[in-house]
């Protein structure tokens, strides 16, 4: 059947509507890989009562802004969602979808100017994670689009340029060193900013001896040190206890376990494991919208990572106080943190509780995961009285529901951005000020 794109919706999917029956309005139809305006010749594959999903067979009328896709696994791969789509109308795309969240969500339709940061398209990620197999012949890959089925893969556009010198390394090991990589089921690969050096960490399969995995972490370090240059390792046993937030155990490394990751600003310890920011050109930027312009007594920073924010919020206040739930995170924190700052290891939630009516903070940074901070951390939040929040969020809708309690409680948007941390794909980084 034809249908015509409506509009672009976050998760990547194009939604266009069925032909209105008796009830009414069609049936929402959601197609990747499509843009708005677009006729397709469409085929739907999955039919629910209150959607269907459908992939587009042929473009009929193309959208002005429909580009020829730079990577040759698009549309194969599950990483990327809008390389048909020039950059500048990835933005718009971004700016419209996090505009729309806010309206139908928070009932927010913004009053002060959406500021967007863009990134270099390509080459921008100083992390990525690919999935191994040996047998019946060696592939190094992604997984493939809404599956579970490896995808090879031999170079990746949107990765660094040394990640990819690794990832082509990796081929060279796995086709030549037959059986050399079979302990191996996942890698993880993450480059210093300066993209010189690079932290390598590998997954193992569950029956791997530590001597197996030493022999294989010094072998892959002298090989790869030789092919890509400087190169810290480890190896872990994959974690079986099925609990979410336990740290996989390292049985084997070779070389450091950190890296030094240097921005304009300051300099940061990142161990493997830790959390840091996987765009390598927006750092600094990122570092500019949530630190400038504030000053005062007292900051609090809030699911703060290694210590991005609260390394260099610090100068304007006479303290700061960092919290941080991951071990590994809260180790690089410590190491981080200047003398005025204090660092916290405590799950955000648990540490609200019991600062209640006993902390008052000019300003609190919160950056929480995709899943935002939930009815009761914004309640714990609200009682703080801060006069000042900065909300860094990965997640529109999360987003959206945590601004409609923070606009009841007498809050309103004094700044907002859209900050292009994941070019050609749906992902989006914004960041709002709050004030009252």
């Amino acid at each position: 059947m034809d249908l015509i794109i409506e509009k672009l919706i976050y998760g990547g999917d194009g939604l266009a509507r069925l032909p209105a029956d008796e009830q009414g309005r069609g049936k929402a139809v959601f197609l990747p890989f499509v843009l708005e305006g677009e006729e397709v010749d469409a085929a739907l594959y999955q039919q629910k009562r209150g959607f269907a999903r459908g992939r587009a067979n042929k473009v009929l009328q193309a959208s002005p802004h429909r580009i020829e896709p730079v990577c040759p696994y698009f549309q194969r791969c599950g990483g990327c969602h809008y390389q048909h789509a020039s950059y500048e109308h990835q933005l718009a795309i971004k700016a419209a979808i996090l505009k729309e969240n806010l309206l139908r969500i928070a009932k927010l339709d913004l009053a002060v100017e959406l500021k967007i940061h863009s990134s270099a398209p390509w080459n921008y990620r100083n992390r990525t994670r690919l999935k191994v197999r040996s047998a019946p012949e060696f592939a190094l890959g992604y997984y493939r689009f809404g599956s579970h089925e490896l995808l090879p893969v031999k170079e990746c556009p949107i990765s660094s340029s040394l990640i990819n010198r690794a990832i082509a390394a990796c081929w060279q090991i796995g086709r030549t060193e037959k059986n050399f990589l079979s302990d191996l089921e996942e890698v993880e690969l993450f480059a210093n900013a300066e993209d010189t050096e690079l932290l390598i960490e590998a997954y193992c399969f569950p029956n791997t001896s530590p001597e197996s995995a030493k022999l294989l972490v010094d072998a892959l370090q002298e090989i790869l040190r030789e092919i890509i240059g400087v190169v810290a390792l480890k190896i872990h046993a994959p974690d079986l206890s099925g609990v979410k937030s336990s740290q996989p155990e390292e049985i084997a490394f070779s070389g450091l376990r950190e890296l030094s990751y240097k921005t304009k600003h300051c300099s940061y310890r990142v161990t493997a494991g830790a959390f840091f920011q996987v765009n390598r050109c927006l750092t600094d930027e990122l570092i500019d919208i949530v630190t400038s312009g504030h000053s005062g007594s007292t900051a609090l920073d809030l699911y703060a990572g290694v210590g991005l924010f609260s390394s260099v919020l610090n100068r304007e206040f006479e303290r700061v106080i960092a919290v941080e739930s991951s071990p590994t995170s809260y180790a690089d924190l410590l190491y981080n943190s200047p003398p005025n700052v204090k660092a916290v290891c405590s799950t955000t939630e648990k540490y609200l509780k019991n600062v209640a009516g006993k902390l008052q903070p000019d300003l609190v940074v919160v950056d929480p995961p995709r899943s935002g901070l939930g009815e009761s951390t914004t309640h714990d939040l609200i009682a703080l009285a801060a006069p000042q929040i900065t909300y860094v969020s990965c997640d529109p809708a999360t987003l959206a529901r945590d601004l409609s309690g923070l606009l009841k409680a007498g809050y309103r948007v004094r700044e907002a951005h859209m900050v292009d941390l994941f070019p050609q794909t749906f992902h989006l980084e914004s960041v709002f000020h709050l004030i009252r």
